[in-house]
């Protein structure tokens, strides 16, 4: 068992490469410009902190710096409204709108649009990313950090303050193997239980005013080489997309520090 200290900083120039790692394993093969979202969370580093090992104290050779910088998570947010216009901004609602008319009804897609539309009522991307060996208590001050970020933010007039609502596309499995059964006794879809690769994005999904999920099989299978498997069951890679208003976030980081301390 190896223990490995993480501590957070604030998103640089030199956090490039990691951040948008991170957010290919989140989009997969969908048409979303990474490149220049990890732009943007870079120049508005006002927000965000990524997670890196701590400096471990040690005669170590010099030859295996490269891994010190190494990114093993980040968070930070993008404000869609504010960055309306820049590709990635439109790609992400393209995206969760075309996948939502695929997998829901009509009325939720409506729903979306609107929300997604409404300039009056900006909504913020939440990109929590981390890679699977990080443990989740390192969620609790990444999230509590970022909504201090995201106050002084709004209080002192810069970019990403002022949002009505959090978009987050979550990481999520299913068995495999339920589907078939399952479709019998009616359109059960939701009673398969949803995995979170994030646990604690779970307590998102609870107060979420909109929440629908889709498939990401065919584009996952040969970026992770293999398939997922929980102790052996077959998994069904998803992602969840949820929307969850600005002032339910306390009652979510209370839930989170129950969950995570």
């Amino acid at each position: 068992e190896v223990n490995i200290e993480f501590e957070a900083h604030s998103i640089s120039d030199n956090d490039y490469n990691g951040i948008k790692k991170l957010l290919q394993q989140l989009f997969l093969k969908a048409p979303v410009n990474t490149a220049e979202l990890t732009d943007i969370l870079i120049q508005q580093n006002h927000i965000g902190s990524i997670i890196k090992q701590a400096e471990v104290q040690e005669d170590s050779s010099d030859d295996d710096d490269d891994d010190d910088d190494e990114v093993f998570g980040f968070i930070s947010c993008l404000n869609l409204m504010e960055r309306k216009g820049t590709q990635c901004a439109e790609q992400i609602k393209e995206l969760i709108l075309s996948r939502c008319e695929k997998s829901c009804e009509q009325h939720v897609v409506e729903q979306l649009n609107k929300l997604l539309n409404d300039n009056t009522k900006p909504v913020g991307l939440l990109l929590s990313e981390r890679f699977i060996n990080v443990p989740p208590q390192i969620a609790l001050p990444m999230h509590q950090q970022l909504q201090k970020e995201l106050t002084e933010a709004q209080r002192t007039n810069k970019p990403c303050g002022k949002c009505h609502y959090y978009l987050l596309i979550s990481k999520t499995f299913t068995e495999a193997t339920k589907s078939s059964s399952k479709r019998r006794e009616g359109r059960s879809q939701q009673k398969e239980e949803l995995m979170f690769a994030n646990a604690e994005e779970e307590f998102f999904y609870e107060k979420a005013l909109l929440k629908f999920s889709f498939s990401v099989q065919e584009e996952s299978d040969t970026c992770l080489g293999g398939r997922w498997s929980f102790d052996d069951v077959p998994m069904k890679p998803l992602r969840t997309v949820m929307i969850v208003p600005a002032d339910g976030i306390n009652v979510i980081m209370d839930k989170l520090k129950d969950y995570l301390s």
